[in-house]
């Protein structure tokens, strides 16, 4: 089977917003209360859920997982948009806003999994046109997070049967996504390997 990859690091800064405040609406008063939620870190949106509802379990297109720390990890898709992601904070009690770390028109293939360890989150998520037909996704990414959880380095690739799980090391300094004999590692020093597409 051909394989191509390409791998890049999605960056950007949390919008803020006033809607949420310990799962109570609160009135919009200015700039001031939009200040105040940036100082916080933004953390005042709700938790969003997949609008994509066939082959399962309402859930199925969306996937969370809490750190020790009492942080949260949320993942869901959207369809015909791609992959979501937000993260709760305990000390806010709030989600971010939600943030597209791939964006895709092609229909979801299958479930999301998130794994963390030692503070650093793993993530897996596939798109293919007829994956309900037995057809391996069309694109596969794989994804890694650390710290505040704000950055997101992925790794895509192309016709491929998608990554099944990822093991990290007990330092969070190494991901290895694996399919089998197929591997794909990330590494905290220099994230995932450059491969153009060919």
């Amino acid at each position: 089977m051909r394989k191509t990859a390409v791998g890049s690091m999605v960056t950007g800064t949390v919008a803020v917003a006033v809607l949420v405040a310990c799962g109570q609406s609160v009135a919009r008063t200015g700039d001031g209360q939009a200040d105040a939620a940036a100082k916080t870190g933004g953390h005042t949106y709700k938790l969003q859920h997949t609008d994509i509802h066939y082959g399962g379990p309402k859930n199925r297109f969306e996937s969370q997982l809490k750190l020790p720390d009492g942080r949260r990890v949320a993942m869901h898709y959207l369809d015909k948009k791609g992959l979501y992601v937000q993260d709760y904070s305990p000390k806010e009690r709030g989600w971010s806003k939600p943030k597209n770390i791939y964006r895709t028109k092609t229909d979801v293939c299958q479930g999301i999994t998130l794994k963390h360890r030692a503070g650093t989150v793993a993530a897996i998520a596939d798109w293919a046109l007829y994956c309900y037909d037995g057809e391996p996704p069309q694109e596969s990414l794989a994804a890694v997070s650390t710290g505040r959880l704000t950055k997101w380095d992925r790794h895509l690739t192309r016709s491929f049967d998608g990554w099944a799980k990822a093991d990290i090391t007990k330092n969070g300094k190494q991901v290895t996504f694996k399919y089998n004999s197929d591997r794909l590692k990330w590494t905290k020093a220099k994230g995932f390997p450059s491969n153009p597409l060919s």
